[in-house]
């Protein structure tokens, strides 16, 4: 008997590698041919759904609600914008009635930049660098219907602010000083049985 291994043994081994070498091939395919059906379906719903790629992904709130509620509950007179200039858009709101009684408006202005309208009891050496994103008062005021705002500044908000007994009004934002004043200017503190002029959302 010869001691040699069978010759039949390699010829095995090189189908087992021809088989898996083939297998492999095979899933590697599906998967492109997998990944072509899914790219061709989201193609047709994409032409075939209606979309719009103009639509604006901020949709404006109605504050009214919360508006009234606030001037019920709040220990001062709580401002609101009235007459504003089309294109401003109400984004948040929010009236928090614990640690300062804190009213918070919150716009896009006409050219999509943020003006926030800040109230509360909160002193307002803390309160305003908080809610300016650390402005600091430059010393400077300016007039805004009459009434004279400290002019604030800082590294990514500017802010206008108003003292009145029991209550500090800020309008802040990354908005340019005219837009503040816009806000600031249009500013009313009606009682909550009257008009408001809030916006209802589009």
């Amino acid at each position: 008997m010869s001691g040699r291994p069978p010759t039949g043994r390699p010829r095995a081994h090189a189908t087992i590698e021809s088989v898996a070498s083939k297998r492999g091939k095979q899933t590697v395919r599906d998967m492109i041919l997998s990944m072509l059906a899914i790219t061709a379906v989201a193609g047709v719903v994409y032409i075939f759904i209606p979309h719009d790629d103009k639509a604006d992904p901020i949709k404006a709130v109605d504050y009214r609600v919360e508006l009234a509620t606030a001037r019920r509950a709040a220990p001062y007179p709580v401002a609101a914008p009235a007459g504003l200039a089309e294109g401003w858009r109400p984004t948040s709101v929010s009236y928090q009635g614990q640690n300062g009684a804190g009213w918070h408006l919150g716009y896009l202005d006409p050219d999509d930049r943020y003006v926030a309208v800040e109230q509360s009891t909160t002193p307002a050496k803390k309160y305003v660098p908080e809610v300016s994103q650390d402005a600091e008062n430059t010393g400077r005021t300016r007039e805004v219907s009459g009434r004279a705002w400290e002019i604030w500044k800082g590294p990514k908000y500017d802010a206008l602010v108003l003292h009145a007994e029991g209550v500090t009004t800020v309008v802040t934002g990354s908005a340019p000083a005219e837009r503040l004043a816009e806000m600031a200017a249009a500013l009313k503190t009606a009682p909550a049985d009257t008009a408001s002029g809030a916006p209802a959302a589009s």
